[in-house]
């Protein structure tokens, strides 16, 4: 089953967090990362004020685990970082979300689907539409979804070694130095 997944970190070192986490998930038995979106810096929606910003980025992944398992293996990586859930939306050294598990639609109160907030979060729905500019969340368009989100404009797209800057992600997990000789735009 496809699957996407949304991660996001503001304390400690975030970019290393987010990145090991994708490591991780591609590591876990029975799921294997299949695409990694650039990485975007925006403010924390909701919770305490103060918050310092977030790194947030999704991956896509193709899984046998069911839902749950899924959500448990995102919660057991969270727990690896030292996650926890003093505060709703408060700072955090990492949060791992299922959005979407193929086209399945829960109102499961444990593992809502497709997430019940994803298509009101820019910093959800701007690195998923950097990574599938195609991608639709309940009939949408994702990159539409995310330029009428009231958060649009606190996403900011972080440069990436395929626009020839620091490391990356791959879709197997991977981080690579980039090829200083890469041509792209900075976003």
């Amino acid at each position: 089953m496809d699957a996407v997944l949304a991660l996001g970190a503001n304390l400690g070192d975030a970019a290393a967090t987010v990145q090991q986490a994708v490591r991780q998930l591609g590591q876990t038995p029975g799921i294997e990362v299949t695409g990694v979106s650039p990485v975007a810096r925006t403010r924390a929606v909701g919770g305490p004020a103060g918050q310092p910003d977030y790194l947030n980025l999704v991956v896509t992944v193709a899984t046998r685990l069911s839902p749950k398992e899924l959500l448990a293996a995102g919660q057991g990586i969270e727990q690896a970082h030292h996650r926890t859930r003093d505060v709703r939306w408060g700072p955090r050294t990492l949060d791992i979300d299922v959005i979407t598990y193929g086209d399945l639609r829960s109102d499961d109160p444990v593992l809502t689907l497709p997430h019940p907030r994803a298509h009101t979060r820019a910093f959800v729905l701007a690195p998923w539409s950097w990574l599938d500019p195609e991608a639709v969340l309940s009939g949408a368009r994702v990159a539409d979804l995310a330029g009428q989100a009231d958060d649009a404009g606190s996403v900011t797209r972080l440069p990436s070694a395929e626009d020839g800057h620091g490391d990356e992600v791959n879709e197997h997990g991977e981080t690579g130095e980039a090829d200083e000789t890469a041509a792209g735009p900075s976003v």
